[in-house]
């Protein structure tokens, strides 16, 4: 119950200060730190990044700063993703999955490492305002894709929803964390509604203990976030996130080889 309450701690202060990067490690922290299948380890995330969400969008500034038309796209868009990416995780064993869940951690490490803070995206009009309807058709395919993970991995998909909303859409940073929390609740949501079929295996006490410190802590990591320098943070976040990925890559590829 500790390790649940430490692990969320963790996941709500990424969330809370970047909008992203809290379900990447919410999984490996309940399969390896807790203990749990993957089977039940997924759905428990789900909640825990909805959870942490709603802590990080608690500020008023946050919910103006919030693109609600732009995240209803990318959330609609990952609706049928999500349920996609839920039948396929079924036709894999669980060694492969958590080896691939390695391999998009790296990719997610990478991203945030060598991210910039420059929001100079292509549908930026002249007066500082969105063009929606010129990136509606990236915003969508963006959207579908990140439904896909959320589906099979259990992601809340803020660490690709991010960058997206930047380069697409050319959002200011406040603006794109912000919406990538709506972003991030509305796919967690669906892809517990996808999981229904094992929500009966859930451990309600590391459910709370996880989930109440993630939201806890992403309220208070929310109103510190303007305070700290974005780079420094999103880079020490991507060194965690890389660390976490060689375990889980480890132990996956010696499951595999004690397989076969």
């Amino acid at each position: 119950m500790l390790l649940a309450a430490v692990f969320g701690a963790v996941i709500g202060l990424s969330v809370g200060l970047l909008g992203a990067g809290g379900s990447i490690l919410a999984v490996p922290a309940l399969v390896y730190g807790v203990g749990q299948p993957l089977s039940t380890a997924i759905p428990t995330a789900l909640v825990v990044v909805a959870a942490s969400s709603i802590g990080g969008l608690s500020s008023r500034a946050r919910l103006r700063a919030a693109q609600w038309p732009v995240a209803l796209v990318f959330g609609a868009a990952g609706l049928p993703g999500t349920f996609a990416g839920t039948a396929l995780g079924r036709e894999f064993p669980q060694r492969w999955l958590l080896l691939g869940f390695a391999a998009l951690m790296v990719v997610v490490a990478v991203r945030m490492f060598t991210g910039n803070d420059e929001h100079t995206g292509a549908c930026r009009m002249p007066d500082g305002g969105i063009d929606h309807r010129r990136c509606l058709p990236k915003s969508a395919a963006a959207g579908a894709g990140v439904g896909v993970l959320t589906g099979l991995f259990g992601v809340g998909g803020g660490f690709v929803v991010v960058p997206a909303l930047s380069v697409l859409l050319g959002l200011a940073a406040p603006q794109a964390v912000a919406t990538s929390l709506v972003v991030v609740l509305i796919n967690a949501s669906s892809g517990l509604f996808a999981h229904l079929g094992t929500a009966g295996g859930l451990d309600v006490g590391v459910l709370i203990a996880f989930a109440g410190t993630a939201m806890l802590v992403s309220v208070a990591a929310g109103r510190f976030a303007a305070r700290l320098p974005a780079t420094a943070v999103r880079r020490a976040f991507a060194c965690v996130v890389l660390v976490v990925a060689l375990g889980v890559g480890i132990s996956s590829a010696l499951s595999l080889s004690t397989v076969g």
